[in-house]
């Protein structure tokens, strides 16, 4: 079993900051990447951030150079998110492809609420 755990979340002021963290626990032999994604009411699923191995990371056009992905270890993952804007509401959801019971999959998380409003 693989759990993918998100905290952090919450109400921020337009222009604030807010750190995400992500962590993958269970049966896991190997991650090869953990990634952010975010979804707002009526909108679909978009990448935030990424990670891979290496350490390169990627990031979505409306969050490059406000929000930063950290390995904090083989297993957990922050998001450092700065400036931030009312469009950033959205639930930001965690998901790792790694390795586990024999096959690569893609694991989510329930995905933490980030307001951002005055």
């Amino acid at each position: 079993q693989v759990k993918i755990v998100e905290s952090g979340g919450g109400l921020v002021q337009p222009g604030g900051s807010l750190t995400l963290c992500c962590t993958a626990s269970g049966s896991i032999v190997n991650i090869y990447s953990m990634n952010w994604y975010r979804q707002a009411p009526g909108n679909s699923r978009e990448l935030v951030a990424e990670i891979l191995p290496g350490g390169s990371a990627n990031y979505g056009d409306a969050v490059k150079g406000r929000f930063t992905i950290h390995r904090v270890n083989d297993s957990a993952v922050s998001l450092q998110m700065n400036s931030l804007k009312p469009d950033d509401t959205a639930v930001y959801f965690c998901m790792s492809h790694l390795w586990s019971n024999s096959a690569w999959g893609d694991y989510w998380g329930q995905g933490t609420q980030v307001t951002v409003s005055s």
